[in-house]
């Protein structure tokens, strides 16, 4: 049962973040294990529910589900092999995350962060999206209006198209959501004290379940368009 991260938890990552080098590492696994990744494994155990209820597809093995702590340094100019935050994500079983539309939730000393996204740019997802905006603008106003995001402190964010030409037919309030070029819905500021108590866990479920309509629509735009309702291979 998850009943909180700990003081330990936030130590350990500031420790890594100060000695971030692979010896420190191995010498202080048994605190990872223990201080990082068990809390963490728990948090997923504790919203799989309702990532079920969502999706009944929709892997939630903690180590499937949990971000790795060694970071790809290919392609990066910062070559510290460690991160000083996790994150995990909800998706389709088997489905490599830059094809996906999943939930999530990140922790670290200066971060709380949960939603529901898509990662990084997918064009044709998007473009279906547009068309589906388009054919029925008041249909998806409505679906998105029922989610009732202000009120739930759930912001749009990713990146937008400027010069994009928007459909006479989209409302104002549509607009963003048309020109968006990725996007994520995500919780706006949480109470970082939150993430110290269960009181994290029963705000990322609600959140989870008020935001199902949008992911299942995306979902749905992916099967329209050929992506298969169960695993699509592994990675």
């Amino acid at each position: 049962m998850f009943t909180g991260f700990t003081d330990e938890t936030v130590q350990f990552f500031l420790d890594l973040r100060f000695h971030n080098y692979t010896e420190y590492f191995h010498e202080h696994h048994a605190r990872y294990v223990s201080d990082v990744q068990q809390p963490f494994y728990q948090l997923i155990e504790e919203l799989s529910g309702a990532a079920k209820e969502i999706d009944p597809h929709m892997e939630i093995r903690p180590h499937k589900c949990l971000s790795r702590i060694h970071r790809d340094t290919r392609f990066s100019r910062d070559k510290s092999p460690y991160r000083d935050h996790l994150w995990f994500l909800f998706r389709r079983e088997g489905e490599p995350r830059e094809q996906s539309v999943f939930l999530f939730g990140e922790f670290g000393p200066d971060r709380l962060d949960w939603g529901m996204g898509i990662w990084g740019e997918n064009k044709e997802l998007m473009e279906q999206f547009r068309k589906k905006l388009a054919a029925n603008p008041d249909g998806n106003l409505a679906l998105i209006d029922s989610m009732n995001l202000p009120e739930r402190h759930l912001g749009l964010g990713g990146t937008w198209y400027k010069r994009m030409e928007v459909p006479p037919q989209i409302p104002p309030r549509l607009e963003r959501w048309y020109r968006a070029r990725e996007l994520y819905v995500g919780k706006v500021m949480p109470e970082y004290g939150w993430a110290f108590s269960d009181r994290v866990a029963k705000e990322m479920q609600k959140d989870f379940l008020a935001m199902a309509p949008l992911y299942r629509l995306f979902r749905g735009i992916m099967e329209e368009n050929g992506q298969p309702a169960g695993a699509s291979g592994r990675k």
